[in-house]
């Protein structure tokens, strides 16, 4: 069963006691969150309109920053996620994200929790989203994503979600200049990213949180 537990920045997380692993960093969820996929992804793509893919949608937090920014930046996002096991929305509620990070926009997050599945819904004028329920290991996208937030658990609990041919397949379906973060920064998860065709950069960690992620760029079509 699921538990709620309360990270090192006042941010709640959950915890999956079958696999012995949390959603987020207990160093911080909210600010991992930020670090890796809003500041280190999101912000260092150019383009005012933006297609996000998020593998693992679990809490929504991902989500929710990006909305966010996309109606700070006045950004057209199109944001597709890909989530195995859905969330019940009762326990979101309980994580109350939106009134430690934007009180006034809680409506936008519950809307993306109470969003279909698998159809396009606009959110906001600025914000599209899409989520599809399905194992990301077997699915085929059809659309170019030009920024990939990879969060999935991590390899010692998920190996099926971390190898080379996802990998390639992610490469494939991203355009130039696409951008792929991932809090995971092992030597076998950037060597994988690399053989690809991913440019890896080894970044600086979230305050207080690991000392090292990855950012990987796709810099040609190969």
């Amino acid at each position: 069963m699921l538990q709620i537990e309360k990270t090192a920045d006042g941010s709640n997380t959950l915890f999956v006691p079958e696999l012995d692993e949390h959603y987020h960093s207990t160093k911080g969820a909210l600010t991992e969150s930020e670090h890796i996929f809003i500041q280190t992804g999101l912000r260092h793509c150019p383009l005012q309109e933006i297609h996000v893919l998020e593998i693992g949608f679990g809490t929504g937090l991902n989500a929710f920053l990006t909305l966010l920014e996309a109606e700070k930046t006045a950004c057209d996002i199109h944001y597709t996620s890909i989530e195995r096991y859905p969330l019940d929305e009762t326990i979101v509620k309980e994580l109350h994200y939106p009134e430690l990070i934007a009180p006034a926009q809680a409506e936008m997050f519950h809307a993306l929790h109470q969003a279909a599945w698998n159809l396009p819904q606009e959110v906001t004028p600025h914000f599209t989203l899409l989520k599809i329920e399905g194992d990301f290991t077997r699915f085929k996208f059809r659309e170019k994503y030009n920024v990939v937030y990879f969060d999935a658990f991590a390899p010692e609990k998920q190996p099926e979600m971390w190898n080379q041919k996802l990998f390639d397949s992610l490469h494939s379906i991203m355009n130039t200049g696409g951008i792929l973060t991932t809090y995971c920064a092992k030597g076998t998860v950037r060597r994988m990213l690399q053989t690809s065709g991913f440019r890896v950069e080894r970044l600086p960690g979230p305050p207080g949180g690991k000392r090292e992620i990855l950012r990987a760029t796709k810099e040609t079509n190969r």
